[in-house]
């Protein structure tokens, strides 16, 4: 998904917010949680404002991911038993 399709969908979702919270605000009377809400929802719409107005800036344009490394293959063939003699195992603690 694009980083503009994912800020459109945040921009609905905050909006959805704040067409609640001002309906629970209706409901409870003005309370004065309830206009911290409309305005917790007005302020993260502004923001979203600000962030579509820098958008270019910040390079939101498309996540590309970084190119998969190079892969190297481990052969699944067994090990010269020779190649560990006098290695001490370090989970389970020195030899020496």
């Amino acid at each position: 998904m694009s980083t503009t399709a994912e800020l459109t969908e945040l921009r609905d979702m905050a909006g959805r917010m704040r067409h609640l919270a001002i309906a629970l605000r209706g409901q409870h009377a003005n309370d004065p949680s309830m206009r911290r809400l409309v305005l917790d929802a007005d302020r993260i719409l502004a923001d979203l404002d600000l962030l579509d107005a820098d958008a270019y800036e910040l390079g939101l344009t498309r996540y590309t991911p970084p190119p998969a490394a190079a892969k190297i293959q481990v052969p699944d063939s067994r090990y010269d038993e020779q190649i560990w003699q006098g290695i001490d195992d370090e989970g389970v603690g020195g030899l020496r």
